[in-house]
């Protein structure tokens, strides 16, 4: 299947805007369900999606099931653990007094990410990119944080690092799934590891939830109805990074992914009609020029 090489770039703007009404949606949920319950629902209600999409490519493309070895499973095990780790991290980071310093720490992701390509996948990381990726964060950084938000002690530094590897590791594991199906067609490698991923996902955090938290997941099925449509867009988007990841360097597509930012501060001015400050403005032109660095210079 022809792989051009800007369908990376297409693939990934799609993820982050599919992402984006997922967190909106994932938000709303969040009042009825509480953070653990409103994510859970992307996976419980995205793994039949998912599963959909993998019929459908089946059928359209007449292609089979792959083979897998012991490496697909340790690379797709190691991403849905991680996912779920970084989850549970950002979760202690909300109940932190210094929340927006967390959050502002799990943005070095893009960082974090080229680190841990390189180290585990050998995914290159030319002088440019390296660039691109620094420019990029420091916009979302930015944006992220009032003057001087970034002291905020070691505790909030550490979860925030914590989480931001993790979710890093988490793409590494799912980029390193893919490649290791060695397909000829990129779309059956990301869409059947999509599939047994969110599987995985949804089997391990359902687990926990049934021991730890049975009354979070009687609501999450009271909700259903709602909870479909987030789990829908859930799976889409991630359909899309996955789509991404088999393209492109997981770094690559986490820095482009960045521009959710973006589309999150548009929803921000034209839904609710908040005013852009000018420090969100700087962080944005960096985002921006940032983004576009790492499109010239892959």
């Amino acid at each position: 299947m022809t792989a051009y090489p800007w369908l990376w770039i297409v693939f990934t703007i799609i993820a982050a805007a599919a992402q984006t009404v997922r967190n909106a949606m994932q938000r709303e949920l969040s009042g009825t369900l509480g953070t653990l319950g409103a994510t859970h629902v992307r996976f419980l209600f995205g793994f039949p999606f998912a599963l959909v999409f993998l019929a459908a490519l089946m059928l359209w493309t007449g292609a089979r099931l792959p083979q897998t070895g012991w490496a697909f499973w340790l690379w797709v095990l190691e991403g849905s653990a991680a996912q779920i780790a970084a989850t549970a991290l950002m979760l202690v980071a909300m109940g932190e007094r210094s929340f927006v310093v967390t959050i502002a720490y799990l943005k070095t992701e893009p960082i974090q990410v080229a680190i841990f390509g390189l180290i585990f996948l050998g995914d290159k990381v030319t002088a440019p990119m390296a660039a691109a990726i620094i420019v990029a964060t420091a916009g979302v950084l930015i944006m992220s944080t009032k003057p001087g938000g970034m002291v905020g002690g070691l505790r909030p530094m550490l979860l925030g690092l914590a989480s931001g590897g993790t979710f890093a590791l988490s793409a590494i594991g799912y980029r390193g799934a893919i490649l290791s199906l060695a397909l000829p067609n990129y779309m059956m490698s990301a869409t059947f590891t999509l599939a047994v991923g969110l599987v995985a996902t949804t089997i391990m955090l359902s687990l926990y939830l049934v021991l730890r938290a049975p009354g979070v997941m009687t609501a999450i099925f009271e909700v259903w109805r709602r909870s479909l449509f987030a789990g829908f867009m859930g799976a889409f988007a991630s359909q899309f990074w996955f789509l991404a990841f088999a393209l492109a360097t997981a770094a690559s597509v986490r820095t482009l992914a960045l521009v959710e930012v973006l589309f999150a501060q548009l929803v921000a001015r034209f839904a609710f009609g908040q005013r852009t400050t000018a420090r969100e403005a700087v962080g944005m032109v960096l985002v921006v020029a940032g983004v576009v660095l790492l499109i010239l210079a892959y």
